[in-house]
């Protein structure tokens, strides 16, 4: 999977449980709620203030090392 700036949250999540953590050291940390099923990841980062690139970056690299 390669993640980008449309990914839905719920879907990078189903896909791999262990990025969670970068999601919460971003401060999101509402993971389990229904936005998180059908909210982009340039949605949620633009909501909570923080950038969706570096996010996107992160993850991508964790993906990519497994």
């Amino acid at each position: 999977m390669v993640v980008t700036k449309e990914t839905v949250i719920g879907d990078i999540l189903d896909f791999d449980p262990t990025t969670a953590p970068y999601f919460l050291e971003m401060g999101m940390h509402c993971l389990g709620c229904p936005s998180a099923r059908g909210e982009s990841l340039a949605d949620a980062c633009a909501v909570h203030g923080v950038s969706a690139d570096e996010l996107v970056e992160k993850i991508n690299a964790h993906l990519s090392g497994k």
